[in-house]
């Protein structure tokens, strides 16, 4: 019997409305304007309330040409439930308005026989919406294709632990049939956040969010995961994807297969002029494999 997990945000963080949602999905694609590729293997994307970053988000899944991929790996942070491991989601199903997304049970099973990874009680993953977030771009992409997904909440892992689950599922990379959606937002900003790095040489605070922000962007589009620990450990900027980026970063290092990252859109949820203000920053990237 199917396991079901509900689209628990549906009707806060964005329309519950299938005919809506759909066309703001299609909407922000076609404004995009972004040609698909099958060399795209993997995405990094924001995962606020669809008002804040849908329109960001689809630089990132407007790019995906969906014809040979049969199975979508989401790595998203975990917000409210603490763990220093990876865990597997225990649901058959994760469902959307605009249609129904089954869990490929077998990779889930190959990923249990590590060892390495732990249970998600359905709570948690419902309470989630990181990955939740990604769920309509994905089903809207793939419609009409087949697609199978593998969820993994990535917890607040050391750097050891993410290199270590970096190479565990390296060899999935080099599976042109697999994609790989990395959800994180950028910069928290604000008193709020308890984050308020700011360098007057930039001029406006969020001239100095940006310049931090693509600083670890750039960082990232190297693929070097050590650089991006370190930047993180000097800036302390608020990226709540670290880990799953991380991780990420990881796999690519140890796959076969050349692939590099490339950020397409950035964008501020506003623009922070005083210290009363605050921001989200959203940045959306494509993986494409190097010819």
């Amino acid at each position: 019997m199917d396991k079901i997990r509900r689209a628990s945000h549906a009707g806060s963080w964005y329309t519950d409305n299938p005919r809506k949602l759909a066309e703001e999905l299609d909407g922000w694609i076609r404004a995009a304007g972004l040609a698909k590729s099958s060399d795209v293997r993997g995405v990094i994307a924001p995962h606020a309330g669809y008002s804040y970053s849908g329109r960001a988000a689809a630089y990132a899944f407007g790019n995906i040409d969906p014809t040979n991929i049969t199975r979508v790996f989401l790595l998203g942070p975990s917000h409210h439930y603490y763990t220093t491991k990876c865990e597997l989601s225990i649901a058959t199903v994760y469902k959307t308005p605009i249609g129904d997304l089954p869990i490929d049970l077998e990779v889930i099973e190959e990923l249990k026989a590590t060892g390495k990874f732990e249970l998600m009680d359905l709570r948690v993953d419902e309470a989630e919406h990181s990955m939740e977030m990604h769920l309509p771009y994905l089903s809207k992409v793939f419609e009409g294709h087949p697609v199978k997904i593998v969820p993994i909440l990535v917890g607040a892992l050391s750097a050891e632990s993410e290199a270590m689950y970096g190479k565990l599922l390296a060899k999935y990379v080099d599976d042109p049939n697999n994609f790989f959606s990395v959800s994180s937002d950028f910069c928290h900003w604000g008193s709020r956040f308890n984050y308020m790095h700011y360098e007057k040489k930039y001029g406006a605070i969020y001239k100095s969010i940006e310049a931090l922000d693509k600083m670890g962007m750039d960082i990232i589009e190297t693929g070097d995961a050590d650089a991006f620990k370190q930047y993180l450990l000097e800036y302390d900027n608020t990226i709540c994807g670290r880990h799953p980026i991380s991780v990420f970063l990881h796999m690519l290092r140890h796959s076969s297969t050349k692939i590099k990252l490339k950020f397409l859109r950035y964008e501020q949820s506003s623009q922070c002029k005083t210290l009363r203000d605050s921001s989200v920053s959203y940045a959306s990237a494509a993986a494409k494999v190097e010819a």
